[in-house]
């Protein structure tokens, strides 16, 4: 990895701090500059960063921007089409997280703005290098699912007090449909291709915004003449998670119980001794599984710090951008649809 480079952080609260910083210090680069105005989240960033300077807004770090070498946007979803127009005008390159904004119109906007800006971006799409993403892909690359039908995938929680900051009270920015459904999304797209049509059922059990998220989603592409389907959940109440991912195919299915080391109900390693158990968990990530035959799929290496390392490659030697724009833009489409979609009751239609 090259010499550290010099990092702004926009915001440095549960996506600031609690995910893009500890990234950066594990890939080597260093956090000089923090926007951040809350007093606790203020005396975290100095502890965290030792001499790091914290200002009160964006621009005013941007008026230091010649001692920054990119900045990463963790601020609100509402705010991210102005903080990302905000840095693209001072000429630094850009991580923002997901998702690129709250509308598919806004979204559209920043992907033109980045291209004028020969191409800045980035967006924090970092479940791409997840080891069950690159398993999954292995596993369809392989054959060995043989004409797949169907992928499942399922973000659940048990939460049923909800916490109380904007991710769970801002109805335009906040809801699990932006913020897990992003995610979702961007992985159904990764592993199946376009979407041409989207049904949805969206409710809002305990928040204000939606925390109970139902996406049914066609694909382009297919095999043999057969489309692939994606279903895929979020929920903030659901005492028992349902199985992470399934895929079937007309020659087996892939089954991940477990999400980030976290077991289900669902679990089928339960009647595995102990000693075995361990041992499946640290080198497998999920099963082949035919009726009763089930058989445990190494894990490819992946991890959520490769985002960086791409990011870094990106910058210092002119690598491919880790997450084209226009790459966020066609889930923000779906999303939009799926919200037409719930309103309506019917199945929209893409383009």
């Amino acid at each position: 990895m090259s010499d550290s480079l010099r990092v702004g952080l926009v915001g440095y609260g549960t996506s600031g701090r609690g995910q893009h910083a500890p990234l950066l210090r594990e890939v080597g680069q260093r956090v000089t500059h923090v926007v951040e105005r809350d007093p606790v989240r203020v005396a975290a960033a100095r502890a965290d960063w030792p001499g790091v300077v914290i200002d009160p807004d964006l621009a005013t770090m941007l008026t230091r921007a010649a001692e920054l070498d990119f900045v990463v946007v963790a601020s609100p979803t509402g705010s991210h089409m102005a903080n990302v127009n905000a840095a693209l005008a001072a000429r630094l390159p850009v991580v923002v997280d997901k998702p690129i904004a709250t509308t598919t119109h806004d979204a559209r906007a920043l992907a033109r703005t980045a291209e004028a800006h020969s191409g800045r971006l980035t967006v924090f799409q970092n479940r791409r290098w997840d080891a069950e993403q690159l398993t999954l892909r292995r596993v369809l690359d392989s054959g060995e699912l043989g004409n797949v039908h169907t992928f499942e995938r399922r973000w659940e929680r048990w939460r049923p007090v909800p916490q109380h900051r904007w991710k769970e009270l801002d109805v335009a920015a906040g809801g699990l449909l932006l913020d897990l459904g992003s995610h979702l999304v961007d992985s159904a797209v990764q592993l199946f291709g376009p979407v041409v049509s989207v049904y949805a059922e969206l409710r809002s059990l305990t928040t204000p915004v939606d925390d109970d998220v139902f996406l049914a989603l066609q694909h382009a592409a297919g095999q043999n003449g057969v489309q692939v389907h994606s279903h895929l959940q979020a929920g903030a109440l659901v005492g028992a998670p349902g199985p992470r991912t399934r895929v079937l195919g007309d020659a087996g299915a892939y089954l991940v119980t477990t999400f980030e080391s976290e077991p289900t109900p669902f679990s089928v390693l339960d009647d595995i001794p102990h000693a075995k158990h361990d041992r499946v968990h640290q080198t497998h990530e999920g099963w082949i599984v035919r009726g009763s035959e089930r058989v445990a799929v190494p894990r490819a290496a992946g991890a959520p710090t490769d985002f960086y390392r791409a990011v870094v490659r990106w910058l210092t030697i002119g690598g491919p951008v880790p997450v084209d724009p226009w790459d966020a833009v066609r889930p923000a489409e779906v999303l939009a649809a799926a919200r037409e979609s719930s309103r309506e009751h019917r199945v929209i239609t893409l383009r």
